[in-house]
């Protein structure tokens, strides 16, 4: 059986957009985000908390959840986050973008996580 991939029109931009990317990150952000709905990756805030540090820059191919607490502040690209996530992290002081926007504002970082379960 073939595999037709996403049915979300703009996920499926995405992941050819990041695909063409030449930085590695990109890629396997891109190939993290082509998998079916119910296996798409989520991250809790207390995981971003416990492994980064004040000014990191993190990536998600999935969800970002609000459990746990954030404690410094981060920025965090993601797909997707729960309206919790996003109240503790600009709580904080962080910065919560989507993926999209992650291409242009990451060229040049290297304080860069890739989060991905």
């Amino acid at each position: 059986m073939k595999r037709t991939g996403s049915t979300n029109i703009e996920k499926r931009k995405l992941i050819r957009s990041l695909a063409k990317q030449e930085k590695p990150l990109w890629k396997a952000v891109a190939k993290e985000l082509d998998v079916p709905a119910r296996k798409m990756r989520t991250i809790n805030l207390y995981k971003i908390d416990k492994y980064t540090k004040e000014g990191d820059i993190v990536v998600v191919p999935g969800k970002v959840l609000g459990v746990g607490n954030i404690s410094h502040k981060v920025t965090v690209f993601a797909l997707d986050f729960s309206q919790n996530a996003l109240n503790k992290i600009r709580g904080a002081g962080g910065k919560a973008l989507p993926l999209s926007q992650g291409v242009e504002e990451i060229k040049g970082k290297v304080n860069v996580r890739l989060m991905s379960g």
